[in-house]
């Protein structure tokens, strides 16, 4: 069917376009970046876009969008979603696992059980992906994060050394092998070793061929071994392999570097080309030009894609581009979707929607979301993961009439907090303890202006930190900085969780006395809050001593 498209259809299929995960167009958050249902169906119906990258929403939700969007286009699409820590991670009612970089620690101390855990993740994530419609898996993440300072990757990392990195990797793409999806192995070659997030600004590796070949390239090796269905590109710039173009717009890279050097025979998918690394300096069309020029087959997010899709087809007319490697691209697609159980000849028009590709409304099986097993492993790595210190567990003893118990939780934004609420753990089970909640975020004023009551209040401290795109920075916010130091000089301090990253944990230890209560847990979602309560206080999960 190759010979049988014209050029504009070709390019099209090598487009993934965002959408929002939700069914109706008043529930679009991102407007810039999401098309409505109209335009979205224009780009799979009449352009034939290749696939869509879908966020937000529930898991059930999407079963049915994803439905949609198949009964939409002109040829089967890859459904793909960032979900680095499950389903749940980006999609309401599935499972939700903590971060990589707890496997990570689990390593420390079991490394069989953190390879089991790593498999059972990549597992469970490819079960509850195909559940829902969605068919390829955008992790996992082998970036070595060994830069504490790093705003993007940060805890997303299996680890800190291209060991346990690629240990990890490899035992979850096993895992998710076993059902029909596509796996990612990303961002190569390596974003790890960088204080600048590619969402905002280019960062720049300046390492030796040497040093990359021995941290950042390994995991990557062994992603390839292990079977992994497509690389993505990193916006980085690496002066000693091409001091011109960022590794997505470099053909040194990606041809030379992971086709030749590394003998990778699938998918290269560039990182979303919205990112300000890429289309700041060269704005929406050109990127996925160049990134087309450089070997890409997949280009991701662009901002227009009806341009983008028509600044390709131009550049092949102009000799820029070759037929025959858009051909090349477009056939290694179709063959990661035949893979997947897609039908190329057959599409989802053919037969009016109801064609092999769709998986019928009624056969939707929720039962294998979110089920007791998936959610112990998950609740496991959290468990096994706990950093703990002092004296645990917490005594709460009454405060005077004139004093409050105070649970103090600081978080970088308070908008941007969807595991929190009343019914969470760290906002219920403090409580239940009678603690007052006070909610403080970087946006909230100085510490004059939330300090409360003048009288001596015992406070539980709660961080929720960690690495987050757009963000720029990985530590401290300055208000719980100030926080920490506040409450210590007055002796209000009765015990701290930091749930995120282990960075933060790192720098308030030298000063927190030994005898203060802490407990840390890599995940913020509402298991990791109980986890962490459950220790703090010595209660079960239900709250009972």
């Amino acid at each position: 069917m190759i010979d049988n498209l014209s050029l504009p259809e070709l390019v099209a299929q090598m487009f993934v376009v965002r959408a929002s995960g939700c069914l109706f167009d008043h529930q679009i958050r991102y407007p810039e970046w999401e098309p409505t249902a109209s335009k979205l169906r224009y780009y799979l119906e009449t352009l034939g876009v290749g696939g869509v990258i879908l966020v937000g929403g529930s898991a059930a939700e999407l079963a049915v969008r994803s439905h949609q969007l198949q009964s939409w286009a002109k040829l089967p699409l890859l459904l793909a979603a960032d979900i680095e820590e499950g389903v749940g991670q980006r999609f309401a009612g599935a499972t939700w696992f903590g971060p990589p970089m707890a496997i990570a620690e689990v390593a420390r101390h079991d490394s069989e059980a953190a390879d089991r855990y790593a498999e059972q993740m990549g597992a469970v994530t490819a079960i509850e992906a195909r559940a829902i419609g969605l068919n390829w898996v955008l992790a996992p993440v082998v970036d070595v994060n060994n830069n504490p300072d790093n705003p993007v990757i940060n805890v997303r990392a299996f680890g800190e050394t291209p060991e346990i990195v690629g240990k990890l990797a490899a035992a979850f793409i096993r895992g998710a092998r076993q059902y029909p999806v596509l796996t990612t192995a990303k961002h190569f070659p390596g974003h790890g070793d960088t204080a600048v997030d590619s969402h905002l600004e280019l960062p720049v590796l300046p390492h030796s061929p040497a040093r990359l070949a021995e941290v950042e390239l390994p995991p990557f090796v062994e992603a390839i071994a292990a079977g992994v269905d497509a690389v993505m590109s990193a916006h980085l710039l690496i002066p000693a392999w091409d001091a011109q173009f960022p590794a997505t717009l470099s053909r040194k890279i990606l041809i030379g570097k992971l086709r030749e050097e590394l003998g990778f025979e699938g998918l290269i998918v560039t990182d979303a080309l919205v990112m300000g690394a890429i289309a700041n300096k060269y704005g929406a069309n050109e990127a996925a030009v160049l990134a087309a020029e450089a070997g890409a087959d997949v280009l991701l997010m662009p901002l227009d894609p009806e341009g983008a899709i028509r600044a390709v087809c131009e550049a092949v007319t102009q000799g820029r581009l070759s037929i025959s490697q858009i051909k090349q691209s477009v056939k290694r697609i179709w063959e990661a979707k035949i893979k997947v159980g897609l039908s190329i000849s057959d599409s989802p028009q053919t037969q009016k929607g109801e064609s092999k590709n769709l998986q019928s409304i009624d056969s939707i099986d929720l039962s294998l979301l979110a089920n007791p097993d998936s959610r112990a492993t998950a609740a496991g790595i959290l468990r096994d993961s706990l950093k703990f210190g002092g004296n645990l567990p917490l005594q709460v003893a009454k405060p005077p009439e004139n004093q409050l118990l105070r649970n103090l939780i600081v978080v970088d934004d308070v908008l941007g907090c969807e595991f929190l609420g009343n019914h969470t753990p760290a906002i219920a089970v403090p409580e239940q303890f009678g603690y007052k909640l006070q909610l403080i975020d970087d946006r909230t004023g100085a510490i004059a202006d939330n300090a409360g009551a003048e009288h001596f209040s015992p406070t539980l401290l709660q961080i929720f930190i960690r690495g987050n795109c757009f963000r720029g920075s990985a530590g401290l916010t300055q208000a719980a900085q100030d926080w920490f130091k506040k409450l210590l000089k007055t002796g209000e301090l009765q015990a701290v969780l930091i749930y995120g990253s282990p960075y933060v944990l790192e720098q308030f230890l030298p000063h927190l006395p030994p005898n203060i209560p802490y407990v840390f847990c890599f995940g913020q979602m509402p298991t990791a809050q109980s986890l962490a309560l459950e220790l703090l206080f010595g209660i079960d999960a239900t709250g009972n001593a």
